[in-house]
Order: C-alpha cells, then sequence, then structure tokens
C-alpha cells in the first residue's frame, strides 16, 4: 500500500506516524514544508518519496504534490493527516485527486464547532447551546438572549486559542476589541458556558468500530489552566476505564463517534461533567496534541503509532492495553516573562520519584520564555506514570509544587 503522508518533520511526533507506517509495510511518501536538505538520517530513512511545498496549508500546492507523487507511482491509496489545522487541506486533496478517505464534509462537522454541535445537537447528544459569532452585533445578541457567561471560540480552533471566557461587559469589551468582531466579519462561534469537570475521550476507530479507548482529565479546566501563570496544570489519562464511573461516559463517546460516521481514524473528543451531567464539548478525528499518543503508549505497555498504521495499511487492529499505569504531564511554567536563568527542585523530586518519571524538557538557561498560555508543552515539563490513579495525581501536585522555573 502507498500513503502519502502529510507533514512527517513538525511538530517533533509526527515521525511516529511515519516510522509505524514504515513498519506496517506500506511505501511512504510525504509532503512538508521543511527542505529536504532539512530532513535528519532517520526520518529519511522511512520516506520513500518527499515534495517540499511552500506551504502545507495551501490546498492547490498540496495537491500539485499529490498528483507529482501520483504520476511517478506505485498507485496511491491512501493520503493521512493528523494535524488539525491541516485537516481541510488533506480532505480537499482527497477530493480532487480521488484519494479514499474523510471527506471535506466530514471534517466540517469534526472541526467546525457550530455546524458540529448543531449536528449532533439534532441527533440528540447534549450539547452547549451556541450560534454563530460572526460580527459584535450577534455576540451581544446572544448574550442578551441567554446571559453571562458565554464562551467565545474560533469555529475551526484548537485547544483554547483565541478563546474567551466572558462573564461581564468589561469581558466582552475586551473579546470584540481582540478579535476583531467590531470592525470586519470573523469565523466564531459563541456558547453557553458549562461548568463542571473536563477531560477528553481519545479512540482508535477501524472500520467504524472503537478498537482502543482512553480517557484523561484535565486539573484545572483548560481556561482557567491557560490564563494562569501560577498554576502547573497537569492532564492525566487513567488506567481505571472499566470502572462503573466511566461506563457513561464511554458509552457517550462511541455514540458521538458513530453518529459522525468515522470510519478509520484517530479521534479525540472533549467533555464536560457537571451539575447538568455530561455534555459533549467538541471533536477531532485526529490524535490528541502534546504527545499524548507518547503517554497511552507508556501507560499501556504498547505501541499506539503502530497499531493505527496496522489500521491504515491492513484494515485492521487489535490493540491489547495493558491498563498497567495512569500516566501525566505537568507543565512548569517560569515565574515572569523573560529568559530562563534556572530552576530549583528537579534533583529533589528526581530522588523522590526518579523510578516513575518517564521524559522531561526543561529548556537551557538563557532560552526566551514562552507566553502563559503556550500550551502544555510550551514551557518545562515532566512526564510520569504510576500504577494508581491517586497516587500519579500526587506525584504531579508535588513536582508542580516542587520544580520552580526562574527566569528574569
Amino acid at each position: 500500500m502507498h500513503v502519502i503522508f502529510l507533514e512527517p518533520a513538525h511538530p517533533a511526533n509526527q515521525r511516529q506516524f511515519v516510522r509505524a507506517l514504515k513498519q506496517a509495510g506500506a511505501t511512504v511518501s510525504a509532503i512538508s514544508d521543511r527542505p529536504l536538505a532539512h530532513v535528519d538520517d532517520q526520518l529519511k530513512g522511512w520516506l520513500d518519496g518527499y515534495e517540499h511545498v511552500g506551504s502545507t496549508a495551501d490546498a492547490e500546492q498540496v495537491i500539485a504534490a499529490v498528483r507529482r507523487i501520483q504520476k511517478r507511482g506505485p498507485w496511491v491509496h491512501k493520503l493521512e493527516c493528523v494535524i488539525e489545522a491541516l485537516m481541510y487541506t488533506a480532505a480537499e486533496a482527497r477530493e480532487t485527486c480521488g484519494i479514499p478517505g474523510l471527506s471535506t464534509a466530514q471534517t466540517d462537522l469534526c472541526r467546525d464547532k457550530y455546524v458540529m454541535k448543531q449536528f449532533l445537537r439534532n441527533k440528540g447528544i447534549p450539547c452547549a447551546r451556541n450560534a454563530t459569532a460572526s460580527t459584535a452585533a450577534e455576540l451581544i445578541a446572544f448574550i442578551k438572549e441567554g446571559g453571562y457567561p458565554v464562551i467565545l471560540k474560533p469555529r475551526d480552533g484548537a485547544g483554547a486559542q483565541s478563546t474567551y471566557k466572558i462573564s461581564d461587559a468589561n469581558d466582552l469589551a475586551r473579546a470584540i476589541k481582540e478579535t476583531g468582531l467590531a470592525e470586519r466579519p470573523a469565523h466564531f462561534t459563541v456558547e453557553e458556558f458549562i461548568s463542571g469537570h473536563e477531560g477528553f475521550y481519545d479512540t482508535l476507530t477501524v472500520n467504524g468500530q472503537v478498537v482502543f479507548e482512553g480517557v484523561s482529565h484535565y486539573y484545572p479546566n483548560v481556561l482557567e489552566a491557560m490564563r494562569t501563570r501560577w498554576i502547573n496544570p497537569q492532564i492525566i489519562t487513567t488506567n481505571r476505564i472499566d470502572a462503573p464511573g466511566y461506563g457513561e461516559l464511554r458509552e457517550f463517546g462511541r455514540r458521538v463517534v458513530g453518529e459522525l460516521g468515522l470510519d478509520t481514524t484517530a479521534t479525540h473528543m472533549e467533555w464536560f461533567f457537571g451539575e447538568k451531567g455530561l455534555a459533549f464539548s467538541e471533536i477531532g478525528a485526529r490524535p490528541p496534541g502534546c504527545r499524548f499518543w507518547d503517554l497511552y503508549s507508556y501507560a499501556n505497555d504498547f505501541d499506539l503509532y503502530g497499531e493505527w498504521a496496522h489500521a491504515v495499511v491492513h484494515g485492521q487492529a487489535r490493540p491489547r492495553p495493558s491498563r498497567r499505569y495512569s500516566a501525566g504531564v505537568v507543565s512548569l511554567r517560569p515565574n515572569q516573562d523573560g529568559h530562563i536563568k534556572g530552576y530549583t527542585g528537579v534533583e529533589e523530586v528526581q530522588r523522590k520519584y526518579g523510578q516513575w518519571i518517564l521524559e522531561v524538557h526543561f529548556p537551557p538557561p538563557g532560552s526566551r520564555t514562552n507566553e502563559v498560555g503556550a500550551g502544555y508543552l510550551g514551557h518545562a515539563w515532566m512526564w510520569v506514570r504510576h500504577p494508581d490513579f491517586d497516587q500519579c495525581r500526587a506525584i504531579l501536585d508535588d513536582i508542580g509544587r516542587t520544580v520552580k522555573v526562574w527566569a528574569s
């Protein structure tokens, strides 16, 4: 089987998909905005073809690259993409070049938050009340009808980027100013704010059947985590997935995947649980960010990338996750913006928890800091696993209290 993979070079874990496809027996061609001369030998060794384009977000350039690959041969069977921002580009290239896979219509359902929730609400899935907010007038009208607080977010955004919680008139004015909604139309949606605990439900789905599922928790919820410097936020995947409390969530998540008609793909679904019960937030037809498939693999003693590749190449996968560990990440933020001066507390946590620490990332002194909301891997971080979920969370809590990142 010949598979085109859209963007193998970055982010860092993209190479794992290429590696897994090659090990599964595929002929792998790649399309990237990184010149081949800048690709390392290991990644080159997994590739049978390579096309450099100016921008992987430009559908015309990607389509032209696909046609060059098709002309050279062998026959192209699949075009795979696991980056949220490139999903539309990949879908358009498939449809234009006659390659089966996720269509632009299906991509709409998994990218456009307004279309997504309208579709699932009509299927009986509990979702927050929402509407388009292309202008300041539409945003204000929604608030007048339902009141504060509300969430304003890009219809095709990922994570908490350009997302606003609007609780009063001051928040409203700031959001309108920063988004420019008063001056020009923009692609936003507004929805009622649902309070409660937030997490995500991930799957590997093969021929419409969920063959692997993972449940993970945010501590604290994403909006608070991405806007508060002193918080060192965590994400933890549980190994208690068979506990009775997760039964409703697993059934709920499988129903969402089924209603969307997803075939062979990774999925990543955000959810809330609060006073109104379980509610859908959003879904993507791709893996979670933050290299979380690496954590799933560490937690379950298997290669999730390999299972995905086997599904793509051979149309089947039979993963056997051990569920031996819970695993998580704690993001460690600098005390201020500027340049990293150094760290304290690292040796202490290494002495206490060394056997449970998987990987760490500490930008070297002198490195420029990223903004507070840069993401869970946008600062220093540590990965941990432990057989007990509560103990895993306690370790992450202690690391967050103990390790300090100093900047000036």
